[in-house]
């Protein structure tokens, strides 16, 4: 595991030279002979039954190609592919336009195809749409009772579907305990916003099929579900992922309008674009979080955790997308994080609303777990006198428990808590901020420091426990001239896949960085690949690259064996050459086993070795990674406006082996950047009705530059076992630890007030009101 050239090395990105220039290709840039433009009808009610669709004013405008309904698409397209748990999870079947009612604001009920963008949008304002509106389920436990607005009628409840998992015991657990503790926590929705939104081109081909260029980070995924659902053979079907502006995992998905798209350019025979705007953005794309949680924690005198019971009740809106009913069951997967918790139980409640769908969002459902966790953690310490620090330390798993098999029927591969807890520690200085805090407080000043220790599941992951194929490809391809070309089914979508994948086959192979070219996001060129999220690009992906070059390597020792006339039982390969043992001076170079590989001058044509210099290997894994870290944070609060300010933000994480420290630290700064938002910025905001309220950025707020501060990082170090590379993953890390960090540093430096609970986001209204509403008689 050994640091080498390469791995480990901070170089400069191969992707920036174009994105930064602007030489990129995003979907929008995408251009093709006679291209169409299509437009969606909305609905603007959350629930309510369609009646007439009159769309003869919109077709009379000059411009306008067609316009589609249900009608038109019904016998055409299958109703879109979702997840589900089991056979008892209830069906939420979705068309790529709506029919019969809808049951969220923005649902698509037309489409209108055009020769110009702007005709196309003004012709679909010209569409007249009959409703009958219909009282929504909007709150998620309202929601649940039986005289609530059926989103599914036919189903008789909203309840979507009951999951349970780890100790039946747990009500006995609990009893056992010295003391039982109750909270309740509200982990808001989120709408991802990624720089760019989502966006489709469908060219149709001659053969019946066609090529998409869609902003997606599953192109393999979306390229196997659009041809099953429009009954086309597969292998007519091409999928690009050109430059993606971001994905959070909002483009973890196959979408409606993929679907709608591609019926409309094979009606018409011409390529048609769809590119999403942000008000549609807000609406049409999934959420993210939007749990509410009851917990039981229960502790013993001397501060041990036995038992930790949860409830969960998921918000899953009005349609199951890809991954919806799934991903509550991460929190339940995560829901011990990196305590030695013996006896653990959750129940979830998958409960529909007439919301936008929620699905995977930069973490899913390990934030919330967490969030969960930790806000537990620091109210039980405080209600039982204990450092909160104290208290997660005696709960650790220790490191020769590992592999820790959870109550929740997880195992954790390795981990060593302590090391990240206590350098986090000595960073934030915590003895010499206590000391500060105290003599604040007395001047007036609110000070709060917060800890999260987070531990999560990463490398999504093997395929009998997914329930589908989760493998990845790596190919290595060696030119004449040495050159390589590397093809990945792991498609990036901002993480820098092209540098850490260059820098892995360079210090593998020992060539030139420069000399190293990685492509992906095409499945005309790459063999499979499920995509990049749950930090499992490097996990599984790259991993199948490690395999694939200790193939070359064997291979060129084979080749070089006639080149050196020597027995490859004798060669080594190293530092870019193969040489015999012991005898470094007679050796053969990369570039030269490459020529041969190609030419064939040396190497008889009977020696049973193939031309050419190139591997694919497949990778699938046998279990998850899990990443750990602890991140601490000072705060303080102006008791006068609520206003908050950051002082200090600490991370220390731990992602296995560190590939390239630049793209972790990358990772883990964005990261942090939007667990802050989520505790103090950001919420989707619905009214009685079902209306979006905060549908624009007017009104949803992001973090800027301004409002954050720079993070002080570092890391440890613990292989993982799962893998050749050791890597665990890095792309959740920041957004898991930072949400319960912040929302425990201001509630720590509220407690004069007695305040033990703010729920997110912590804007500065709602921490005033919750000054104003504590007993003065607690306060310093």
């Amino acid at each position: 595991m050994a640091i080498s050239r390469m791995i480990g090395a901070t170089v400069r990105r191969k992707e920036d030279p174009r994105l930064i220039t602007g030489a990129s290709s995003y979907v929008d840039d995408i251009r093709r002979v006679d291209l169409l433009y299509l437009e969606f009808v909305r609905s603007p009610y959350a629930h309510a039954r369609i009646g007439t669709i009159d769309f003869s004013r919109a077709a009379d405008l000059e411009g306008v190609i067609d316009v589609i309904t249900h009608d038109d698409i019904k016998d055409a397209v299958a109703p879109i592919p979702a997840g589900s748990l089991d056979d008892d999870t209830l069906k939420a079947d979705r068309h790529p336009l709506a029919h019969g009612k809808v049951r969220l604001v923005g649902e698509a009920v037309a489409a209108v195809i055009a020769d110009d963008r702007y005709i196309a949008r003004d012709a679909a304002q010209l569409v007249d749409v009959e409703y009958e509106p219909l009282k929504a389920a909007v709150d998620v436990e309202k929601a649940m009772e039986a005289d609530a607005p059926m989103v599914w009628e036919e189903h008789g409840t909203n309840i979507a579907y009951r999951y349970h998992v780890g100790s039946e015991d747990i009500d006995d657990a609990l009893q056992k305990a010295d003391r039982v503790f109750s909270y309740r926590y509200v982990n808001q929705r989120l709408i991802p916003n990624p720089m760019e939104t989502r966006g489709v081109v469908v060219d149709p081909q001659p053969d019946g099929g066609f090529t998409m260029w869609t902003s997606t980070q599953i192109p393999h995924i979306v390229k196997n579900r659009i041809a099953e659902g429009l009954s086309i053979p597969e292998n007519q079907v091409r999928i690009i992922a050109p430059e993606v502006g971001g994905g959070f995992g909002c483009k973890l998905n196959v979408y409606a309008e993929e679907y709608a798209t591609a019926f409309a350019a094979l009606r018409l025979g011409r390529p048609v674009k769809w590119i999403e705007d942000r008000t549609e953005s807000f609406i049409a794309t999934t959420h993210g979080r939007g749990q509410v949680n009851y917990i039981e924690v229960g502790v013993q005198a001397d501060g041990q955790i036995v038992a930790l019971k949860t409830k969960i009740i998921a918000d899953l809106g009005a349609y199951h997308q890809l991954f919806t009913p799934a991903i509550p069951t991460l929190s339940a997967t995560m829901m011990v994080g990196p305590y030695a918790i013996p006896s653990a139980y959750t129940e979830i409640f998958g409960v529909f609303t007439n919301k936008t769908p929620t699905d995977a969002y930069r973490g899913a459902g390990r934030p919330e777990a967490t969030y969960f966790l930790e806000r537990a953690m620091d109210q039980v310490a405080n209600d039982m006198g204990i450092d909160p620090v104290e208290f997660r330390r005696r709960n650790f798993i220790r490191p020769e428990q590992f592999p820790y098999e959870t109550p929740t029927e997880t195992t954790y591969d390795s981990g060593d808590y302590e090391p990240a807890l206590d350098r986090a520690l000595e960073l934030i200085d915590y003895q010499g901020f206590l000391k500060e805090q105290g003599t604040s407080r007395a001047e007036g000043r609110y000070l709060g420091v917060g800890f999260s220790s987070w531990v999560e599941i990463c490398g999504f992951g093997p395929s009998k426990d997914m329930g589908m194929a989760m493998w990845e490809s790596g190919t290595v391809r060696v030119e004449q001239s040495g050159k390589v070309t590397v093809l990945t089914g792991a498609s990036p979508h901002g993480q820098g896949q092209e540098t850490t994948f260059a820098q892995l086959v360079a210090d593998d192979l020992g060539v030139p960085f420069d000399d190293i070219v990685v492509l992906h996001g095409d499945t005309a060129l790459i063999n499979y690949g499920v995509g990049t999220f749950g930090s499992r690009a490097a996990v599984v992906g790259g991993t199948a690259l490690r395999m694939s070059t200790d193939k070359i390597k064997e291979k060129a020792k084979l080749i070089a064996s006639h080149m050196l006339e020597a027995s490859p039982d004798d060669l080594v390969y190293e530092n870019g050459a193969v040489s015999v043992r012991g005898a470094p001076t007679r050796s053969v170079p990369f570039d030269d086993i490459a020529a041969e590989a190609h030419e064939f001058q040396v190497v008889p044509g009977d020696s049973g070795i193939e031309p050419g210099l190139e591997a694919t290997s497949l990778f699938n894994p046998a279990n998850w990674t899990f990443p750990f870290g602890t991140h601490a944070v000072t705060v303080e609060v102006d008791s006068e406006t609520g206003e908050i300010e950051l002082l200090k933000y600490v991370a220390v994480d731990d992602c296995g082996r560190v590939l390239s420290p630049m793209l972790v630290d990358g990772q883990r700064h964005g990261g942090i950047a939007q667990g802050i938002g989520q505790a103090l910025f950001e919420g989707a905001v619905y009214d009685d009705s079902g209306q979006l309220l905060s549908g624009s950025l007017m009104d949803y707020t992001v973090p800027v530059a301004s409002q954050l501060l720079s993070f002080v990082l570092d890391r440890t170090e613990t292989p993982s076992p799962e893998n050749l590379l050791g890597v665990k993953g890095i792309g959740e890390a920041g957004t898991i630890a930072a949400t319960p960090a912040v929302v425990n540093a201001v509630v720590n430096a509220l407690t004069p007030f007695g305040i033990t609970d703010i729920e997110m986001p912590m804007t500065p209204q709602r921490v005033w009101k919750a000054i104003r509403a504590a007993d003065d008689g607690g306060r310093l």
